[in-house]
């Protein structure tokens, strides 16, 4: 063999020798590549072993982790049955490695860690959610998100909440019930989370309102609660909204005020009548849900016919008077006595209840004459009425 051969052996010897060095290298190399861990990391790590005394988790290291004996001990038993080897769970470093070399780990403080980082994302992006009201102190409300405990103080809860009672009974009876709560300050550093029920009622109603005005039509039939009475009408709640039944819309007989036909609490049918979604107001009606009075006045009533009617307005030129339905009509001053009078008030006064005739009838007109001191009469009348010429001179 020549020395260029010996040379090529030579080299290929060599070769073998570097690639088998390499892969042992490498093996070696793989076989101690652990996960170095630090005190208050989150890791990912594998059950291989559970027991009410000791629950060991792979983290990759180069030895197991265990769950600290204080945690196991302060664990309910179901809670530890969940626990199974093979499942993958978070948990935190406690301690990297302790004076016995053991690296100690927790599944409640990882929890912990990991409802903080959900609250920081809901107040960050402003969300409400639910929460169970599980305790109260004198201040107001604990609820937990998770496992991060939240405060409620007693100024954050809803208006509508106040209702005559003492803080402590409102706080005590709340205890156990479901709210819906908005995080208004959350710091980790001081463990500080403070909820606000008041905060995420605003947020809810704002939402449903939008919601509520984009899909609400004219013309619709809707269901909801009066919430509140003013003298110009009723406010009425249809969930989300509120929408406005003017004075004007209550009843086709005359109101003078919102509380002749409702109070608040009512839950009442509403006819849509207009949706303003760029002013966010809602006109809603309570007469057109009910028959036109007027178009059924000739099934209802007929000329000469007696009835009982409820004094209702007194003017110089005579008194309205309210029958049975919603149907109004005028006295006129010269059908209320037979004595000459220079004013109603002089016969009757608002709210008497009187028997009267009918003895003028218009439906076209909407109007309706009356007489008190032909109520004792046996008279009869044409389809025009009597006395044309004293004719309702009304305002």
């Amino acid at each position: 063999m020549d020395d260029s051969a010996n040379l090529l052996f030579q080299k290929a010897g060599l070769t073998e020798r570097s690639r088998a060095t390499s892969s042992m290298s490498e093996w070696l190399g793989e076989a101690y590549d652990y996960r170095t861990l630090q005190h208050g990391e989150i890791v990912e790590g594998m059950v291989v072993h559970t027991s009410p005394d000791e629950i060991l988790i792979d983290v990759g290291s180069k030895s197991e982790g265990l769950i600290s004996h204080r945690e196991l001990q302060g664990m309910a038993p179901e809670d530890l049955a969940k626990i199974r080897v093979g499942d993958r769970v978070p948990v935190f470093v406690l301690t990297a490695e302790d004076h016995n070399g053991n690296i100690v780990l927790s599944l409640a403080q990882a929890q912990l860690e990991e409802d903080w980082k959900a609250a920081q994302t809901l107040y960050a992006q402003g969300e409400v959610f639910e929460g169970v009201a599980t305790s109260y102190n004198r201040g107001g409300l604990i609820a937990y998100l998770g496992k991060v405990r939240g405060f409620v103080p007693a100024s954050q809860l809803a208006r509508h909440r106040y209702r005559g009672e003492t803080r402590e009974e409102l706080l005590a009876a709340l205890v156990g019930q479901t709210l819906w709560l908005k995080i208004i300050e959350c710091d980790r550093s001081q463990n500080r989370l403070i909820l606000s029920e008041e905060a995420a009622e605003r947020q809810r109603r704002k939402e449903k309102r939008g919601q509520l005005l984009a899909e609400l039509q004219e013309g619709e039939i809707r269901r909801g609660t009066v919430i509140s009475l003013a003298n110009f009408g009723a406010f009425v709640n249809l969930g989300g909204a509120d929408g406005l039944i003017h004075l004007s819309e209550l009843s086709w007989r005359r109101v003078s005020h919102p509380s002749e036909v409702l109070k608040i609490g009512d839950e009442v049918e509403v006819y849509v009548l207009s949706v303003d979604r760029e002013r966010s107001r809602i006109g809603l009606s309570l007469k057109r849900l009910q028959p036109e009075p007027w178009e059924m006045i000739h099934e209802r009533y007929s000329l000469g016919q007696l009835v009982t009617g409820t004094i209702t307005k007194l003017t110089s030129f005579g008194a309205f008077a309210r029958l049975d339905g919603d149907i109004e009509g005028l006295i006129h001053v010269s059908e209320l006595s037979d004595e000459p009078i220079r004013h109603p008030k002089e016969v009757v006064k608002e709210g008497d209840v009187v028997p009267l005739r009918i003895i003028r009838m218009d439906s076209e007109r909407k109007r309706l004459g009356l007489s008190l001191k032909r109520a004792n009469e046996d008279v009869g009348f044409n389809e025009q009425g009597e006395d044309e010429e004293a004719d309702d001179t009304e305002e």
